[in-house]
């Protein structure tokens, strides 16, 4: 009988068992997920700059829009 261990058995008894480092992996998922943060942000920016134009756009039809019963109001008086 062999009574020597085989080769495998003896490798697998030196080897050190190393959990690979997830460090690359974490760092691209943080880049990946900061840049579409920054993206919705932006997206977000867009839309507040449209609905503030807007906006200031209504007032100014609506200030339009009350120039003319002022002005019959203000013959009125006269």
């Amino acid at each position: 009988m062999n009574t020597e261990p085989a080769a495998k058995d003896i490798e697998t008894k030196n080897a050190v068992l190393v959990r690979p480092s997830t460090a690359a992996v974490v760092t691209e998922e943080i880049s990946e997920m900061l840049m579409y943060e920054e993206l919705a942000r932006a997206r977000i920016r867009e839309l507040h700059d449209v609905a503030r134009g807007r906006r200031t756009r209504r007032a100014r039809a609506d200030g339009r829009r009350w120039n003319r019963p002022f002005a019959i109001a203000g013959r009125r008086r006269s």
